[in-house]
């Protein structure tokens, strides 16, 4: 695992330093001034300007970088920018390079799981869209440890297999929907995960959810099992909103009319059809809202 502050003190703060203290001699500042506006020492700058410092080519070539350096120089030197403000200013600078610019490419190359995720990437925005996928990829990942070791989790499986999902909060797709590639199945009385979340990659579980939430549910995340009265008499007992729906009509108009039936449903259920086997869908606020529901069935 590699931050990007290591990337900002191992390759960018180096060749910012480097260059910066190239322009302030190129305007004739002596070392002693040079090393009293960056705040280091002469013998640090002396290594600067003879080429001792590694520096990032990349980083030099860019031409924001550049002008941002030379702007800085600029202002430092005709004291128009005090160091209070130049040090504000880069910091400034680098969090913007940071936000799925030279930096985040730096990142992604020194550390390539990082280039698994498909969308901008800002390390530093709480409310960003990486930030955000990780943590939901993390929940539904959590949420399936939990299934696999809840006991008799598997022979509630059903025969189409089950699938959990949680939805990013501004979903309108599959895409923005992370599940368990392929199915959960019941293999010889256990319940066997294809692999690690991923987005994208559950079609029906997560067109159900989907649908729940654009017929004005508020749930983020869904789990189907197989369904029998004892299973909704369970969840019913333990205090949770049920709702059937018609498993041969259109999903997302089934959907709609179970939720403007019930508005606060945590249950969606169907009891079969021509080739469609009774499903019971589970819904919740994230992964482990819906794995205790689950939990609550085998208690």
């Amino acid at each position: 695992m590699r931050f990007i502050e290591e990337v900002v003190v191992e390759e960018f703060l180096p060749t910012f330093r480097t260059v910066l203290a190239g322009e302030l001699r190129d305007r004739e500042l002596t070392q002693s001034e040079v090393a009293e506006l960056l705040g280091i020492s002469q013998s640090a700058v002396s290594k600067y300007a003879h080429g001792e410092v590694e520096t990032n080519a990349e980083i030099e070539r860019d031409d924001r970088f550049l002008e941002f350096v030379e702007g800085l120089a600029e202002g430092l030197t005709t004291g128009e920018m005090s160091r209070v403000q130049a040090l504000v200013e880069t910091e400034v600078f680098i969090r913007r390079l940071e936000r799925g610019d030279l930096l985040a490419r730096l990142h992604e190359a020194a550390y390539p799981p990082i280039a698994d995720h498909d969308g901008p990437l800002d390390i530093h925005d709480p409310e960003g869209e990486f930030r955000m996928t990780e943590r939901v990829r993390s929940s539904v990942r959590r949420g399936v440890r939990t299934l696999e070791n809840t006991s008799g989790f598997a022979a509630l499986v059903p025969a189409v297999g089950s699938n959990l999902v949680e939805a990013l909060p501004d979903a309108t797709t599959i895409d923005d929907v992370a599940a368990v590639p392929g199915r959960i199945l019941d293999v010889k009385g256990r319940a066997t995960v294809p692999g690690d979340p991923e987005f994208g990659v559950s079609e029906h579980v997560a067109s159900l959810l989907l649908a729940a939430r654009r017929a004005g549910s508020d749930a983020r995340a869904a789990l189907n099992v197989r369904y029998d009265d004892g299973i909704i008499q369970s969840l019913e007992a333990a205090g949770y909103e049920t709702v059937e729906f018609d498993a041969e009509a259109d999903l997302e108009d089934a959907i709609a009319g179970a939720i403007e039936a019930t508005p606060d449903a945590d249950v969606l259920y169907q009891t079969g059809g021509f080739g469609v086997e009774p499903v019971c869908y589970v819904l919740g606020s994230d992964a482990a809202a819906v794995v205790e529901a689950i939990r609550e069935i085998r208690r």
